[in-house]
């Protein structure tokens, strides 16, 4: 099984300047533009995924890269393929990001995203160049 990483990166790259600045400046704005929710889950999945990014220099650079130009979508591809690669094989991450996602809150969600399992592809890896 994997998870839509298509929705996923939608809901992360706008939330990527706020979330590498971080600090509580960074919270109240980001809280501000796109809601508590969104923000609050957006963090816990950045908890569980930074790790793993900052130990993988291509995740690292394409995060750096998309958060100065959240809108584009090349970098959203590249971002979307690193992300792929970092939990393609890890189903208690993908479980703990889908927990996240899914939690209740009182506030306002149309923010987040409806992000759901799915089975991955059979279709043979691509490489990178």
């Amino acid at each position: 099984m994997g998870i839509d990483l298509v929705a996923l990166t939608a809901f992360l790259s706008p939330m990527l300047p706020f979330l590498i600045k971080g600090g509580e400046e960074a919270a109240k704005e980001a809280g501000k533009k796109f809601g508590i929710d969104a923000w609050e889950k957006a963090k816990g999945v950045w908890g569980k995924l930074y790790p793993k990014i900052e130990a993988k220099e291509a995740a690292k650079e394409a995060v750096e890269d998309l958060a100065v130009a959240p809108e584009d979508r090349d970098l959203q591809t590249t971002f979307r393929v690193q992300l792929k690669k970092l939990i393609e094989k890890d189903e208690s991450l993908v479980e703990e990001i889908l927990q996240i996602m899914k939690k209740n809150s009182s506030t306002q969600t149309s923010n987040v995203p409806n992000i759901e399992l799915y089975p991955l592809p059979t279709t043979a890896k691509s490489k990178m160049g």
